[in-house]
């Protein structure tokens, strides 16, 4: 869809008055399009009235009817609703979305026409609600023989880009109908938050001091420089601050105080015996439950959480789809939800555990646990501050003995370590995670809270770690289904799913009877660890501990189940990484060290990307060497270009942060093509092929649109948001530490770190709400009236980093060597005269040609902002663009897409490079401008290695035929590439983002 605009989307006008469209009134200028937006929305919300008047009437004889049926079903309407197994988010039928949960009888067919007329009395349309994406609803509806208030109630007149949320039956809530601007805002709307704190930054006793001490731990000074800081501070101080900190001393008390803010580290010694020796391991864990205490307990947190599993639906304007993106819309929370009480919900806990090393060399090593919350948006969890990721749990790393490695036994001890440790950390939830935990939410429903992991994010080797299997050469590598060793390559067929029961059960069998169970171990690929099961009270319950796998402890955490495939070690630096790319640089490199230079430089001319080295490499290598790897030079080579760009498309696909049934059914389809290509490439190698591309991460792909179904969008479950904080971690290490004993040390520092962002976003909150104080409140009410259907667009563009003004005469002369300025002011003048009447803009004075002199001056601009729809979430997007002759030292001309028309008046799209961008005043009104050379030049046959790569392909005009555009016409920025064996040719780089991939596929340009 292209960004929505409106009348000014092919202009950037100002006068001093004009007059309104709708009520014929005139304003200035500035305020024209606030009162437009105003103006529009009033006459809609009178449609809109009168068109709910009709739907009540017509409404009101069916609710008389239904009203003793209702009455019969009322006393049934809070039992829990288990969904039937296997059902699938996405496959959810059409009239489910248009029943309520206690009207299973009700004909789909009252419940909304095609047209939108008709409207099932009992579903609530909001264009006010705080709904969205990423929000929590509205409390419980609690009488369904009622009909909505009329002021809550807005027929939407138009069905097209409408949301739908269905709730669980458990949460007894009804299903919401949003307006499309209301579903994509929930951020902004979010009520506002009463905190009763003026001194935020307490136990500091100043706010300058809690500053102060913030901007020491973040730039790692040690106590020498700390104190140097302070006498530097105290010299300088004017006395306007409570600034009373004088030494390190000082500092570290006022953390210490800090500190008791948050659940701290504690500290366990677990022995373990090993061939009649006690072992003793130290492992630091800050317990889970009251990790989730904490969350939830913060008021900042307290509206973001989500509770009850939902649908949702977007209107095409032909039918509702299902779309799932977050943890809560997916299948396995709808399910288990089912499983609980009818007051229960889940509280969703993700763990992410792997090793990092912490010096240089590589020598110090680290093992954190870091947790996630996923009744949190993922924009709150994923991000750093509070409510984003935490370090939990810090694991000891079992030694090398040179004596021991290879041996079961020692192998068997290292896993027997890892999950007698890790119940340390889960051992706080596991109680509740039977039991439950009434908490009063902030909608003011008390819920029973069931602990569980949601999802396990690590790396392969983490995986076999654990679910106990036996890793890469046993028989059934995979950790998730009974795949063979011998058919990890193969995507057609699906293996049966592991289950813990069925785990449980195999392990019995081997201690109760050795030779029959070794034999279903092998077959299974699990490892005979010893089963100990001991009994613990804990808050005044027995509890059974099975030491044999920790998560078997935990309800609705089986391991098979939650182990998540990680785009990160599975496809960036596992798939290409280790494998796409060495074969890649082993094909050029055969063909000598011209063909390697030629690559080189080709690769080194593609613009830069943002630093995910072999995501960027993987999306940069098929345009640097599609003419070195040709089918004629190297066959190998080509089919591992063609490999690889399928291995693009599946990317794509995977990292959508929305998805939808075409999106998954598109996804697994590309898989079952790259299987084709590979197998291609490989026999294509021959008897020169050395490396085997039967192992697990090859497998792991058959899984994740699996995931995707069952848990969302597949950065809920990605391990890069959890490597990034490794970061902090090492800096702390290499500039905060003595080197010795360093794991109390760093855990310290990640603790006061965690409470630093704590007060820091308290202070924030603080702050704003002075700013609020402060506004007037003619202000609020100004801002509480703009429409907001028209607010995420209005401002679709802003030119920036403006030059001094110069002269059309001044331009020619600067530019006289570039055809593309040729005849610059003639093109203009030609243009103007067309784009004016056009627009309905009248030529000044009464003109009838518009010339333009060549003194008549022009300002230039080097920046532009764009904002635009995203395909993907419906969201808005921001692109920025330079049009700069050096900007750091080279000139940069960047693309757009934008919107015209071809010969015969019909909408186009098409690309364009930005050459010049400019104002003119044209009058007392002023035009937003820009001259550029179009990429639509025709190509004639598509040739073939346009069709066996995917690249999409673009003819420039010549120079000389560069056009000028409104700047207002274009609706995204856009990366193009020359074909370096051509001057005139271009690609566009459809894997620049997932916008601009899901354009291309749907033939958008």
């Amino acid at each position: 869809m292209a960004p929505q605009g409106h009348r000014y989307i092919l202009s950037s006008l100002s006068s001093n008055t004009i007059q309104c469209q709708y009520c014929t009134q005139t304003f200035s200028t500035r305020g024209i399009k606030a009162h437009e937006s105003s103006c529009l929305r009033k006459r809609q919300k009178k449609r809109d009235d009168q068109e709910f008047a009709l739907l009540v009437a017509q409404a009101s004889g069916k609710a008389k009817k239904q009203e003793h049926r209702r009455h019969r079903d009322r006393k049934g309407c809070h039992k829990v609703q288990q969904a039937p197994s296997g059902d699938n988010v996405l496959a959810a039928p059409a009239n489910l979305a248009l029943i309520g949960p206690q009207d299973a009888d009700y004909d789909p067919g009252d419940a909304m026409s095609t047209d939108g007329n008709s409207l099932r009395p009992h579903m609530i349309f909001r264009s006010d609600s705080d709904r969205s994406m990423s929000s929590n609803g509205p409390g419980i509806v609690h009488d369904n023989n009622l009909l909505p208030p009329i002021a809550s109630v807005i027929a939407h007149p138009d069905p097209i880009n409408t949301f739908k949320t269905e709730y669980h039956p458990n949460a007894h809530r009804e299903p919401v109908i949003e307006r499309f601007s209301v579903f994509g805002q929930a951020e902004a709307n979010k009520m506002r938050l009463h905190v009763d704190d003026e001194v935020p930054w307490t136990p500091f006793r100043s706010r300058a001091d809690f500053e102060f001490a913030e901007i020491v731990h973040q730039a790692t000074l040690n106590h020498d420089q700390t104190d140097r800081l302070l006498k530097l501070v105290w010299r300088i101080v004017d006395g306007n601050t409570n600034f009373t900190l004088k030494t390190h001393a000082d500092l570290s008390k006022a953390w210490d105080l800090a500190m008791s803010q948050m659940t701290p580290f504690k500290k366990h010694i677990i022995p373990v015996q090993h061939k009649k020796e006690t072992l003793e391991f130290e492992m630091h864990t800050r317990p889970l439950w009251d990790w989730a205490m904490d969350l939830l307990n913060e008021p900042l947190l307290a509206p973001y959480f989500v509770w009850d599993a939902q649908r949702l639906y977007k209107h095409d304007g032909i039918d509702w789809k299902c779309f799932i993106h977050e943890p809560w819309t997916a299948d396995r929370w709808w399910r288990i939800q089912s499983s609980l009480p009818s007051n229960g919900a889940p509280f969703a806990i993700i763990l992410y555990v792997d090793k990092t090393h912490l010096s240089s060399s590589g020598s110090v090593k680290g093992y954190p646990v870091i947790t996630r919350c996923a009744n949190l948006p993922v924009d709150i969890r994923n991000r750093d501050g509070i409510g984003g990721g935490r370090v939990v749990g810090w694991l000891p790393i079992v030694p090398d003995d040179s004596g021991e490695d290879g041996k079961l036994t020692y192998t068997n001890l290292k896993r027997v370590i890892w999950h007698k440790l890790f119940f340390k950390l889960l051992k706080s939830i596991i109680l509740y995670a039977k039991t439950g935990f009434a908490h009063e939410c902030h909608d003011h429903i008390t819920r029973w809270l069931y602990p569980l992991i949601l999802l396990l994010s690590a790396d392969y080797e983490e995986q076999c770690v654990m679910t106990l299997i036996r890793g890469t050469n046993c028989n059934c590598p995979c950790p998730v289904c009974l795949v063979p060793s011998t058919k990890l390559y193969d995507h057609v067929m699906t293996y049966p799913l592991r289950t813990a029961g069925e785990a449980q059960a195999h392990v019995q069998l081997y201690f109760d009877d050795r030779v029959a169970g070794e034999e279903a171990l092998k077959e299974h690929g699990l490892r005979p660890v010893k089963v100990h099961v001991s009994h613990i009270r804990f808050l005044g319950y027995v509890i059974s501990i099975n030491y044999q796998n920790v998560f078997w402890n935990v309800p609705n955490s089986d391991p098979h189940e939650i182990i998540s495939q990680d785009s990160l070690h599975l496809w960036h630096m596992g798939l290409f990484g280790r494998h796409k790319f060495d074969d890649l640089k082993k094909c050029v490199g055969d063909l000598g060290r011209e063909a390697l230079k030629k690559v080189d430089d080709q690769f080194d001319a593609f613009p830069r990307c943002d630093g995910n080295k072999f995501q960027d490499i993987s999306k940069q290598i098929l345009y640097a060497s599609h003419n070195v790897l040709t089918h004629n030079e190297d066959k190998p080579g080509y089919a591992l270009l063609r490999c690889i760009a399928s291995y693009l498309e599946l990317d794509m696909y995977i990292s959508l942060d929305v998805h939808t049934a075409d999106t998954i059914a598109a996804g697994e389809a590309e898989l079952l093509v790259y299987q084709e290509l590979l197998e291609e490439y490989l026999d294509l190698q021959g008897d020169e092929r050395t490396k085997n591309w039967n192992f697990p991460k090859v497998h792991g792909r058959k899984h994740i649109f699996h995931d995707v179904l069952e848990k969302g969008a597949s950065r809920n479950f990605s391990t890069r948001p959890n490597k990034k904080q490794h970061g902090p971690i090492k800096r702390a290490y290499l500039r905060q530490t003595n080197r010795k004993n360093v794991t109390n040390q760093l855990l310290k520092l990640d603790h006061i770190y965690l409470v630093s962002e704590l007060i820091r976003s308290r202070i924030i909150h603080l702050d704003k709400e002075c700013l609020r104080c402060i506004a007037l409140e003619s202000e609020l009410e100004d801002d509480e009236d703009e429409t907001k259907d028209d607010q995420k667009f209005v401002g679709h563009i802003h030119l920036g980093s403006p030059q001094s003004l110069t002269s059309f005469a001044l331009v020619e002369e600067a530019n006289r060597s570039n055809r593309a300025f040729a005849n610059f002011r003639k093109k203009f003048t030609i243009f103007l005269n067309n784009f004016l009447p056009s627009n309905n803009i009248p030529l000044p004075n009464g003109l009838t040609w518009l010339r333009p002199a060549a003194e008549d001056t022009l300002q230039e601009y080097h920046y532009l902002k764009v904002n635009y729809e995203s395909f993907v979430d419906w969201k808005l997007a921001t692109d920025y663009l330079r049009c700069n002759p050096s900007f750091h030292s080279h000139e940069r001309h960047d693309c757009t897409l934008i919107r015209t028309h071809d010969k015969d008046g019909n909408d186009r799209n098409i690309f364009v490079r930005l050459l010049f961008m400019f104002k003119y005043v044209v009058g007392e009104q002023t035009l937003d401008l820009a001259l550029v050379q179009s990429m639509d030049s025709p190509l004639g046959t598509r040739r073939t290695v346009d069709r066996d790569l995917r690249f999409t392909r673009l003819h420039a005009q010549p120079a000389a035929l560069s056009e000028f555009i409104s700047i207002h016409s274009i609706i995204r920025g856009a990366l193009l590439v020359p074909d370096y064996d051509s001057d005139t040719d271009f690609f566009v780089v459809d894997y620049v983002d997932t916008d601009m991939f899901l354009r291309s596929r749907r033939k958008f340009f």
